[in-house]
């Protein structure tokens, strides 16, 4: 699992979120950074140490290293150290980060820092409860592209953390047929969507092709044209059964459509080879995280 932080991406959010936070007209003092209250309060040689921890239990961490890089964008000189990396689970109160610098420095980028990680940390924390719920299947856990705008890369990296698997990044990296495409190509004829997957390939033939089903009959269509992935939208496991059934040797399954942890186990014993879930970044929440001062 790679550090979201070697993104480009990723580094213009941060960025991007400490101006919408700190950004200052005046440029108080030579500085790109402005946090006014601690401008008059704190004394700018005051150093401290603090730690970033969690309230309650059961949260998986994810979004360590961004909060380390907003810490280091505020302020170089600030030392900072990964108690708890990435994809671990920490009990309340134990240390995710540590770090030391100037005390003003640390108050301007704790908010930024502390966004961005409850919100991932919740995401990989629900997401590792669907991979608990399915692991005896082996059925993976898909996130999808209901991601916050602007922060997708943090959201689908928050989903590694916690065990999941990533669906396509995009529109441009998987050719995905939904139920709008198809309706939109040549009237959405059930019975000739593997005519649709032979168009999609012929279109992008370096791309896999995924086509979104809602019946046993539709599925039997598609299969036709041998695509990579066949999405079960919305079905019964009784329905996706038959169509597990069918695809065996021939193209993936992906179940899809409002699946919540409680029927998790029951899809997956359907024996389909992915569960997708909007849920995962669209409705995680977040954790309560705070930063506390060790030393001032």
């Amino acid at each position: 699992m790679k550090d979201v932080m070697l993104s480009p991406r990723a580094k213009a959010a941060v960025r991007l979120a400490l101006e919408e936070d700190l950004v200052s007209v005046d440029k108080v003092k030579s500085s790109p950074w402005c946090d006014a209250t601690s401008l008059a309060l704190v004394d700018p040689d005051t150093v401290a140490t603090g730690e970033i921890y969690a309230k309650g239990s059961g949260c998986v961490v994810a979004g360590a290293t961004v909060a380390k890089a907003v810490l280091k964008m505020v302020d170089p000189k600030i030392q900072v150290s990964i108690k708890k990396p990435d994809g671990s689970k920490v009990e309340p109160k134990e240390p995710i980060l540590v770090f030391k610098g100037k005390a003003r420095s640390i108050l301007a980028a704790e908010r930024t820092a502390l966004n961005f990680m409850q919100r991932m940390c919740a995401t990989a924390t629900l997401t590792s409860k669907f991979v608990a719920a399915v692991k005896r299947y082996g059925t993976m856990i898909l996130d999808t592209r209901k991601t916050t705008p602007g922060l997708r890369v943090f959201e689908k990296y928050a989903v590694l953390c916690g065990g999941g698997t990533n669906h396509r990044m995009g529109m441009y990296d998987r050719v995905l047929m939904k139920d709008n495409h198809r309706r939109l190509w040549k009237g959405g004829n059930p019975d000739e969507l593997d005519q649709a997957v032979l168009a999609a390939r012929k279109a992008f033939p370096k791309l896999a092709v995924e086509v979104e089903v809602e019946s046993v009959r539709e599925c039997q269509s598609a299969l036709k044209a041998k695509p990579e992935w066949i999405m079960l939208d919305n079905m019964s496991p009784a329905e996706m059964k038959k169509c597990v059934k069918l695809c065996r040797g021939i193209s993936k399954t992906e179940a899809s459509g409002g699946i919540t942890l409680d029927r998790a186990k029951e899809v997956a014993a359907t024996g389909v080879t992915a569960i997708s879930l909007g849920c995962l970044t669209h409705s995680a929440g977040s954790v309560d995280l705070s930063l506390e001062w060790r030393a001032v």
